[in-house]
């Protein structure tokens, strides 16, 4: 039981910093949407700050991968960890609402490092039997910070004031940074045979990444393929405000309590996954997730009070748990880490052009037709999609890429 432990202990303590880290964002999520709306009084502006972050990725993942791969990935984790919380330190400073959106800008550079050198980092740290665990209880800390952390931003602003909230909020990113100080180097980078950051370093980078997708096409096809499933969701995600208070009725403590009931129906998926990940195969995990998750929005969609849109909710609260865990571990397991910088860079940059895409795009549908004919057809493109997606998942001659070593015997396949 011992030895047990200490294998974890490393694990543990990334769990620990990104877990910290997390509820730090939904704080100042919280925080920062206040801010701006008290200081224009306008819905656009708010909405505006949730278009900042596709935007830099778009303009920033050209070039992340070729920085992060060549550097330390814990270094990377640990500066975007400090810049976040100078920035955010700074906003209180922020003489009008200019100022607050080149804040928000730089605070989305400095997170658009974050998510390809955490990626990278935790498959260095987590050895391939542990990560399906590990991808499980990344999933549980995840939705405790979306629970976790808007209640604290709450009680924070009302006990305090915001400037007060956004600076203990900084100190949130320093305590995660300091976490990961904890945490041992798991490469050695010399620092002379660092190349430049120049344009022709950048296309190579793109070229070495275009060669890997060309030698390992499935593995970019069910990647890619998971992205564009997913891209439904996100856009659905971002009409559920307008859709479950104009079309379904919904008052704003409807709301509210709706996604706290989604947040539990996470944390519930997430502990049960956790505990019992090693009887579930990989491919079963992607599968129950995305085909469920779907079904979710599906019921979403076609929802007519708070009782049938809470059961949409719940269902694809608990198996978006699983899809996460399980596509996160397959994508750690069949990705080089030596490439996983880059090539994660460039899926998100494609993700994120085809989020910007959709968000104007669905925005403009549901003037044009009706934003509950717009909800039910994606809802409905989505689970169809979801069904492709699992036939491709589930092929037979494809079984080596969800291999496991020292499977269970037990395992549902």
């Amino acid at each position: 039981m011992n030895e047990r432990l200490k294998e974890w202990k490393d694990p543990a303590v990334l769990l620990t910093s990104l877990g910290i880290a997390g509820i730090g964002d939904f704080i100042y999520l919280v925080a920062i949407n206040i801010i701006v709306y008290q200081m224009t009084g306008s819905a656009a502006a708010v909405a505006g700050l949730w278009i900042i972050g596709p935007i830099v990725n778009i303009l920033t993942k050209f070039w992340t991968g070729s920085f992060i791969d060549y550097r330390s990935k814990k270094a990377v984790i640990i500066a975007t960890y400090l810049l976040r919380a100078g920035f955010i330190a700074l906003i209180p400073f922020a003489p009008n609402i200019v100022g607050i959106y080149m804040i928000l800008v730089c605070l989305s550079v400095a997170k658009s490092f974050f998510g390809p050198s955490s990626v990278t980092y935790t498959t260095m740290l987590v050895p391939k039997l542990k990560r399906k665990r590990f991808n499980s209880i990344r999933s549980v800390t995840s939705s405790g910070a979306f629970i976790i952390g808007p209640a604290i931003g709450g009680t924070l602003i009302l006990l305090s004031s915001i400037h007060m909230t956004l600076w203990i909020n900084a100190v949130f990113f320093v305590i995660a940074a300091a976490l990961l100080t904890r945490l041992p180097e798991k490469e050695e980078i010399d620092q002379e045979k660092i190349p430049s950051l120049t344009f022709s370093q950048v296309k190579s980078d793109f070229t070495a990444v275009n060669q890997f997708i060309s030698k390992n096409k499935y593995i970019a096809f069910i990647y890619l393929g998971f992205i564009l499933v997913m891209i439904f969701s996100f856009a659905m995600d971002a009409q559920e405000v307008v859709f479950t208070q104009r079309v379904i009725g919904l008052s704003e403590v409807d709301y509210s309590l709706l996604i706290s009931i989604t947040g539990i129906g996470s944390v519930s998926g997430g502990i049960l996954l956790s505990v019992f990940s090693s009887k579930f195969s990989l491919r079963m995990m992607i599968v129950l997730g995305v085909l469920m998750t779907a079904v979710g929005y599906v019921i979403y969609a076609f929802s007519w009070s708070f009782l049938s849109i809470t059961i949409g909710f719940l269902i694809l609260g608990f198996f978006n748990v699983f899809m996460s865990a399980g596509i996160s571990t397959f994508y750690q397991n069949n990705i080089p880490v030596s490439l996983m910088g880059r090539v994660t860079s460039i899926f998100q940059l494609l993700q994120s052009g085809l989020q910007v895409i959709f968000i104007l795009g669905i925005g403009i549908l549901a003037d044009v037709i009706s934003l509950r004919i717009t909800i039910i057809a994606l809802a409905v493109i989505m689970l169809l999609s979801a069904f492709v997606f699992s036939y491709f998942v589930f092929k037979p001659q494809r079984a080596e890429f969800y291999q496991e070593e020292e499977a269970d015997n037990e395992v549902l396949v």
